[in-house]
């Protein structure tokens, strides 16, 4: 078998590793990419959208960078079109940071989102950001309306006329790899029907058509003029509504003020609508026993979105998903494998903690560990290697030999204090060394400059060992990542009201090296 083959990449005795090529081989063979589990996101999206057309308009490079601009464009496609699957119109995102994806989603997408995130610093940037991309919201908007608008002519003599909601149904065959993963999870053509997904068509409202089509009919009863139309695009309702109360008498100009009243109620409706779909950071630390309902009072149906989620952060909000009725879906992409909390990692029972892994119950069953070196190495990126990124060995050097320092010197072997990206800020071994003792809080003085040298002559000549080391460990990182993701698609698995669950790869793993997203839909009666 094939697990008889890639042990022999290990002696039997010594189990040191002995055949690298073939070590290589079984890292690839049970990498992610190879299992076959994934649904393609082209597919995903087709079974999503149907015949209904994507928006387009603002790209998201126009203010973020390369790597967040690539991650926010595709997943708040997959959002949009699952929300739109579903028929909802809030989401929350949770992790939100400075609100980019946030951000997005509303203007874009016309969706009220809600970011919460556990940093007030965060969040309060989230909202000066905000503020100043609403400067631009009105070009964005008109931008995107135009575009919608041209597509619309070209295809109006084409487009059937739809007079009712529709139930899309997801191809069988788009779903056959995810549901090889356990029997029991039926195809999502015979769930779909049964739960009663469908698209929900909300009319969007055109300010500007609206009140074309109002001073059109009233034309005969009114002589509003331009500068009126133009006070009505710029002040909000209530002052236009002051403004022309105060200004004519009602006996004289009944008929014109019945007109300005409709337009005005227009423009409120518009103001309303508007002020639906923006963007609201909340502070709040996110956990599996966090109530929604006391951070968002006006909660809904709704989807959760997470784009990057550390830690625990991404285990905890599945659990969220499957616990509140309100949420009916859910795409999640996490990170910083390193910082999961492990139930049998220190063989310690604390009956009460909700663990970040294992979270399925057949992991639980066989008390399943990574450890944390091995969740370090879910960390790394394969892909950036392979395209000549290599690995910081220097800086990795630096931290090795340092620990042997603290060990030796100082006899610490734990602390719960970080050096951070110390290696940047300096300018030698030497340098590197005493700012990190001084982030650890030990004193720096007893040790000489000397002394520091010594440790570095002394390792220098292993700095290739420890490079071969975390090549070996960069080969291996995918595998650690499957068994985190998979453990987290098998708990949807387990779960009885889940109509489709699967893993979903949304980004080029170069620009953005964790690009695996989880993704559930329920069923509408739950």
């Amino acid at each position: 078998t094939d697990d008889d083959l890639f042990s022999s990449a290990f002696c039997e005795d010594s189990e040191k590793l002995v055949n690298v090529h073939l070590f290589a081989l079984a890292a690839k063979y049970y990498s992610l990419s190879n299992l076959g589990v994934c649904t393609p996101l082209e597919d995903v999206l087709e079974a999503l959208k149907g015949d209904r057309e994507g928006a387009t308009g603002i790209k998201p490079d126009e203010f973020m960078n390369n790597k967040k601009s690539h991650e926010v464009q595709v997943m708040s496609e997959l959002v949009d079109n699952i929300a739109n699957y579903c028929g909802i119109k809030q989401v929350i995102d949770v992790g939100s940071g400075k609100g980019y994806l946030s951000s997005f989603l509303s203007m874009q997408y016309n969706l009220k989102v809600y970011g919460i995130d556990s940093s007030n610093s965060n969040t309060n940037g989230a909202h000066e950001r905000n503020r100043k991309l609403k400067k631009h919201w009105r070009v964005y908007q008109s931008r995107g309306r135009k575009n919608l608008e041209s597509q619309s002519l070209e295809k109006a003599n084409d487009r059937p006329v739809e007079s009712e909601t529709k139930c899309k149904t997801i191809n069988e065959e788009l779903f056959n790899n995810a549901n090889s993963l356990q029997n029991q999870d039926q195809v999502i053509q015979d769930l779909v029907p049964s739960c009663g997904f469908t698209e929900m068509t909300t009319p969007e409202t055109n300010t500007e058509t609206e009140a074309d089509l109002v001073a059109g009919s009233q034309s005969h009863e009114t002589k509003l003029s331009e500068e009126v139309l133009a006070i009505l695009n710029v002040l909000p309702a209530d002052a236009v509504e002051d403004f022309s109360s105060s200004r004519y008498n009602c006996g004289e100009l009944c008929e014109e003020e019945k007109v300005q009243r409709k337009m005005t109620s227009l423009k409120t409706k518009a103001r309303k609508s508007s002020e639906s779909n923006l963007y609201f950071p909340l502070t709040s630390c996110i956990t599996a026993e966090t109530e929604l309902n006391d951070i968002i009072t006006d909660l809904e149906d709704c989807m959760m979105v997470g784009l990057h989620t550390c830690g625990d952060l991404a285990a905890n909000t599945l659990r969220i998903f499957t616990a509140k009725p309100e949420i009916k879906a859910i795409c999640s992409v996490g990170c910083c494998y390193h910082l999961l909390s492990e139930q049998f990692e220190n063989q310690e029972e604390c009956r009460d903690q909700v663990w970040g892994f294992p979270m399925c119950q057949y992991l639980k069953e066989k008390g399943w560990s990574c450890g944390r070196n091995a969740r370090m190495s879910a960390c790394l990126a394969l892909e950036r290697v392979a395209v000549g990124q290599m690995l910081p060995t220097e800086s990795l050097f630096y931290r090795a030999v340092l620990q042997v320092i603290i060990e030796e010197i100082y006899g610490v072997t734990k602390s719960d204090r970080h050096v951070g990206k110390t290696f940047s800020k300096s300018s030698s071994f030497i340098d590197y060394v005493r700012r990190s003792l001084k982030k650890l809080e030990l004193d720096d003085s007893k040790l000489p400059d000397s002394c520091i040298m010594d440790y570095y002559e002394k390792y220098k000549h292993r700095m290739n060992e420890l490079e071969a080391f975390n090549m070996l460990k960069v080969v291996l990182a995918p595998c650690i990542e499957v068994l985190i993701l998979l453990d987290r698609l098998c708990y949807l698995k387990e779960q009885e009201n889940i109509a489709w669950s699967g893993l979903v790869k949304l980004f080029d793993p170069v620009k953005s090296p964790r690009c695996y997203a989880v993704i559930a839909l329920k069923n509408q009666s739950c």
